[in-house]
């Protein structure tokens, strides 16, 4: 998922380097849990729709409560984090989303698709809390020439979060108290009731396992010793935000974070959906997480390649013996989520595809992000013109060609800011709105015409991401 890049300015720090490798250890726990987090809305989101009996667009509000708070909630965090330091404001965020997760406990007793996106609010405020806290924190523990690399690190982490949550969400919550579908439509009255409140009681177990997981992180992270870090302040709060946005790459930068987010999250959301469809997969809920891991794990394994493709490694003979290790993790990747071996190959034959897009962009950022971008909107289309499993193998390869979207648009949306980079960097934060109105724009579409046709959406927003990537991140003016 989106992780929350830094500002320009980095700072001091204090500790020896024993502590903040520590630290940093420490800290990659958090990446994992926001993750993990976040991932599950995927199975909340068809789990829920039959609970409720919801629409496409109702349903869409799980995404929409979720990342409004990172709209709403980022500057009241970062003032936050002002006053109390980037410890304190760990464990408050730690603290707030173990509360928002134990909330689903009597979400699930009453139960209440309200208090449902009330307490998911709430844990997403948690979240929130913890990217504004958690990540200048890594950025700044050490020294400013490795910042990049310790955040991609705990980004990789973050992904293997997105990566299990699917799969244990469909294990724990979509199979807990499944029954067919004929065996649904057969029940009347008290029946279809205690059968829709066994379903919704299905998520207390793991929710109450995660509130107290948090809680019990808040708890670790306030008696450890963590070095102090001093971030330096910048120099341009003349200029307000609007002001900022007149300088072209940063605005279209801000409107890439938006749509990225919003094709990333709807992909996501209707997943379960889409690939229990009879003329698509015809898999059962529970089935179909797998692919929804894949998806994310995709991201993951992009996020390697990329990594490797856009290094400073110069030795061919060594990028090419990392990329054939992430091959063979891609394989295993693949075999262990769907046990079959023919399905794991045809996994690495798109991770090989993706491969060939980061050699022909040959470590560009702009040039990269372009070329992923229109290797994933070539893909969303060709899926809603094919059926069967070739449609899921399009749409779940998505992933791979997501992996290092976010942080080059933000790389590439903050360059050159200078003193600006601070109030460009929270634009951008906020611009992660658009995990919360481009699902329900995609919802409402697949309401009306079919949620296949409806990955046209996130189609267009890739082609935007191209555009970004070819020609709107080029630096052309300054304030």
């Amino acid at each position: 998922m989106a992780s929350t890049p830094i500002t320009g300015a980095q700072g001091s720090n204090s500790g020896s380097g024993e502590s903040q490798t520590f630290a940093f250890t420490a800290l990659t726990a958090l990446f994992f849990m926001w993750g993990f987090l976040t991932s599950l809305n995927d199975i909340l989101i068809p789990h829920l729709k039959a609970v409720f009996d919801l629409s496409y667009t109702q349903a869409s509000l799980i995404q929409f409560t979720f990342f409004s708070a990172y709209f709403i909630m980022s500057i009241p965090s970062g003032k936050i984090i002002e006053k109390i330091g980037y410890k304190s404001g760990i464990v408050v965020g730690l603290a707030t989303a173990g509360l928002g997760a134990l909330l689903f406990y009597p979400a699930a007793a009453l139960p209440s698709y309200g208090v449902f996106l009330s307490a998911l609010f709430i844990l997403a405020t948690g979240i929130t809390i913890l990217q504004v806290a958690a990540n200048p924190y890594v950025t700044i523990l050490g020294k400013p020439e490795t910042a990049s690399s310790r955040l991609n690190l705990s980004q990789a982490f973050n992904s293997l979060g997105t990566t299990l949550a699917p799969y244990f969400g469909g294990l724990l919550i979509l199979s807990a108290s499944a029954i067919s579908v004929e065996k649904i439509a057969s029940l009347t009255g008290a029946e279809l009731q205690a059968y829709k409140a066994a379903e919704a009681a299905s998520v207390q177990g793991p929710y109450l396992a995660l509130g107290i997981t948090l809680f019990v992180m808040a708890l670790i992270f306030a008696f450890l010793k963590l070095p102090n870090v001093n971030e330096s302040k910048e120099q341009g709060e003349k200029h307000s935000f609007a002001d900022v946005l007149k300088i072209s790459h940063l605005k279209f930068g801000v409107i890439g974070i938006f749509v990225y987010v919003g094709a990333e999250v709807s992909i996501g959301s209707y997943l379960v959906n889409f690939i229990s469809l009879p003329e698509i997969a015809g898999l059962s809920e529970s089935q179909a997480t797998v692919f929804v891991s894949l998806y994310w794990g995709g991201a993951m394994i992009g996020r390697f390649l990329g990594s490797i493709a856009m290094s400073a490694i110069q030795e061919s003979s060594k990028k090419l013996m990392y990329s054939l290790g992430i091959f063979a993790f891609a394989f295993g990747l693949g075999w262990f989520f769907t046990n079959d071996i023919s399905r794991a190959l045809i996994f690495v034959g798109f991770v090989l595809v993706n491969f060939g897009a980061f050699t022909f962009a040959k470590g560009m950022p702009g040039k990269t992000l372009g070329t992923l971008a229109l290797g994933a909107a070539t893909l969303a289309v060709i899926t809603i013109f094919m059926s069967g499993m070739t449609a899921v193998w399009t749409i779940i390869s998505v992933g791979l060609f997501n992996s290092i979207m976010f942080p080059t648009i933000f790389a590439l949306g903050i360059k050159d800011l200078g003193k600006y980079t601070s109030k460009g960097s929270s634009l951008l934060i906020m611009a992660i709105v658009g995990g919360a109105i481009i699902p329900v724009a995609m919802g409402m579409m697949a309401d009306t015409i079919g949620i296949q046709p409806a990955f046209f959406l996130p189609a267009l927003c890739y082609l935007y991401i191209a555009f970004f990537g070819f020609k709107g991140s080029e630096v052309k003016s300054h304030l």
